[in-house]
């Protein structure tokens, strides 16, 4: 099974170094683009995550999409 706190960090690093606005596809595309498989489920568990440390902003609830917060 895949580290789970290494697709978590990728895609941290991919909300905080592109911005912009986050949905399950765009966050599968950036952790296949960095070698991952990641599983949708699993992908939308660690955006609510970042949502829920203030990185990320929910701004539609169906189909959830989230806004990055601008850090610095």
């Amino acid at each position: 099974m895949e580290d789970s706190t290494s697709q978590r960090a990728v895609l941290e690093k991919a909300v905080r170094t592109f911005g912009g606005l986050w949905d399950t596809e765009r966050g599968l595309r950036a952790l296949r683009d960095t070698g991952h498989d990641p599983h949708p489920k699993h992908t939308r568990s660690i955006l609510r995550d970042l949502a829920s440390e203030g990185l990320l902003v929910k701004v539609e609830d169906w189909p959830v999409r989230y806004r990055a917060v601008r850090t610095g």
